[in-house]
């Protein structure tokens, strides 16, 4: 399980990113904080599902479903992250 609250911002950063690039075949090396994860990253509303899943089982931390209706970026994932690592749903 990966321990978020032991993690820098910018270590969060570079783990959703790889994360990311694993997940859905894209080339980490074009992702950036700005990247919308649907208009330019092609993520679609079932893909935006099993990321928050595979979030769940990697950090134990549940995305609540107001905080994941907000999430448009990667930097929106790695704020809902770095948020409250502390607690188990966020």
């Amino acid at each position: 399980m990966v321990v978020l609250g032991n993690m820098s911002r910018d270590e969060i950063y570079t783990w959703v990113v790889a994360l990311l690039a694993e997940m859905f075949e894209l080339e980490a090396s074009a992702l950036t904080p700005q990247s919308n994860l649907y208009a330019d990253l092609d993520i679609d509303s079932i893909d935006a599902v099993d990321l928050a899943v595979k979030l769940k089982q990697l950090t134990g931390l549940r995305l609540q479903p107001e905080v994941f209706k907000t999430i448009r970026t990667i930097n929106d994932v790695v704020d809902a992250l770095s948020a409250r690592p502390e607690e188990s749903s966020i």
